[in-house]
């Protein structure tokens, strides 16, 4: 039997919902405001949520950036119901991570076609995800894990991170990593001088915390959007489970972890002995490699080069005048275009 979490705050279209909801054989949830609505949603995990917008305590927007901000809730089905008509406001809900919208006034015949169409989706994505990992146990031999992993990510339902928003904070609980359909992320620690230093730039078709992947403890370091972004969650369960199950995924995760610490050390040596120049170039040249070969420029503030390196940002900005003075790049605003590579690998520490 499924469970439907009903969040609204008008007594009588929140009864109506949930007498026509039992009778099609469904276990209700009643919440009359947001807050119970976002506590109930955590303690139960409802197969599916109905919530209202405009409420007084806590909106249905606020109630949704609450819940998509917990793993074990980002991904339940969520539909609002709501009176309002207008393009803005859908499209905000939708960009925020809503599943459908549930027009006021409604009938019993469209609460329950909404309910329907929202379970059986999520039933659909849930056989895909677990199919494969059924399929392995009969024939280990011959499924590629890496082929099952980009059909789950091209499956996988998405949330959008806007620009300067975080992802995750230091301190909160490791439940599973991030993989970047489209934008760009950074990973940043603040030092114990009050400074905030990035300790890694992630692009698109790349994992997040994946060197806290087995910790099982707390992220290190936060995680914000460099520009609008989508990703998608992997629970720690799910990783484990397709790790165990194909080879060559674990082999894949463990070069990712080894990428990682070996870019982690060059940053470090980056930092305590090569000189501002260096130290910056050497930056430059690292995002460059990332962003391909073919790809002459890049979208990159002096306070981010300045958090990447570990200087002042009037340092950096000195440094990239001296850099646009010899020839090697030219700088408009937050825009670097590479000139010369070849100088800028042989400049001297």
């Amino acid at each position: 039997m499924h469970t439907i979490l009903v969040i609204e705050d008008h007594f009588d279209i929140r009864e109506n919902m949930a007498e026509i909801l039992e009778l099609a054989n469904y276990r209700v949830l009643k919440a009359e405001n947001g807050k119970t609505g976002v506590e109930m949603a955590l303690k139960d995990l409802p197969d599916l949520i109905l919530c209202d917008i405009m409420m007084d305590e806590l909106d249905g927007y606020g109630v949704l950036h609450l819940l998509g901000k917990h793993p074990q809730t980002n991904t339940i089905p969520f539909v609002f119901i709501t009176a309002k008509t207008q393009r803005q406001e859908l499209r905000k809900g939708m960009e925020m991570g809503a599943d459908d919208y549930l027009m006021k006034p409604f009938d019993d015949i469209e609460l329950l076609h909404t309910v329907e169409t929202r379970l059986k989706k999520k039933s659909l994505q849930m056989d895909f995800y677990s199919r494969p990992l059924q399929e392995i146990t009969q024939s280990s031999t011959q499924t590629n894990g890496l082929t099952v992993l980009n059909q789950i990510i091209g499956e996988r339902k998405l949330r959008l991170v806007r620009k300067k928003q975080a992802l995750y904070y230091e301190g909160d609980p490791v439940t599973g990593i991030y993989w970047v359909h489209s934008g760009q992320m950074k990973t940043t620690k603040m030092a114990e001088d009050g400074r905030e230093l990035i300790t890694g730039i992630y692009d698109a078709q790349h994992f997040i915390a994946t060197h806290q992947l087995f910790s099982n403890k707390v992220h290190t370091d936060n995680a914000w959007a460099l520009e609008d972004s989508e990703v998608s969650f992997f629970s720690m369960q799910e990783i484990e489970k397709l790790i165990s199950q194909y080879p060559d995924l674990g082999s894949k995760f463990i070069q990712i972890l080894s990428d990682e610490v070996v870019e982690k050390e060059d940053q470090l040596l980056q930092m305590a002995y090569s000189s501002v120049r260096k130290r910056i170039a050497e930056i430059i040249l690292n995002l460059h490699q990332q962003h391909g070969i073919n790809q002459q420029y890049m979208q990159l503030s002096r306070f981010e080069l300045a958090q990447l390196s570990g200087t002042a940002p009037e340092t950096v900005s000195r440094t990239l005048s001296e850099f646009e003075q010899e020839g090697l790049i030219e700088k408009n605003r937050n825009t670097i275009t590479l000139i010369d590579l070849v100088k800028l690998r042989k400049l001297k520490n």
